[in-house]
């Protein structure tokens, strides 16, 4: 993972499903909070609708992160918005 400010984060992550083009699911395994995550794309009147979840081990590793989670998604979707605006 590459942050906002430059940091190179070291992460380890395994695709779990790649259903083409309505699903995608991976585990996130290192370094430090192990999560699932399940991305869906549904047409929703010639757009797509992108819902991203995140399932987590327990309600402590869930709460290890949901100081920051929130806002780090928005950082990632607000760059994968600006992606797909470069490619149409």
């Amino acid at each position: 993972m590459h942050g906002p400010d430059g940091t190179d984060y070291p992460n380890q992550s395994v695709f779990v499903e790649i259903t083409r083009p309505e699903r995608i699911v991976f585990d996130h395994l290192l370094p430090m909070h192990k999560f699932r995550v399940t991305a869906t794309f549904d047409d929703q009147y010639g757009n797509t609708l992108l819902a991203f979840r995140m399932r987590f081990e327990n309600v402590d590793e869930c709460n290890k992160v949901k100081s920051f989670v929130i806002d780090a998604n928005e950082q990632n979707l607000d760059r994968l918005e600006a992606e797909l605006a470069n490619m149409t």
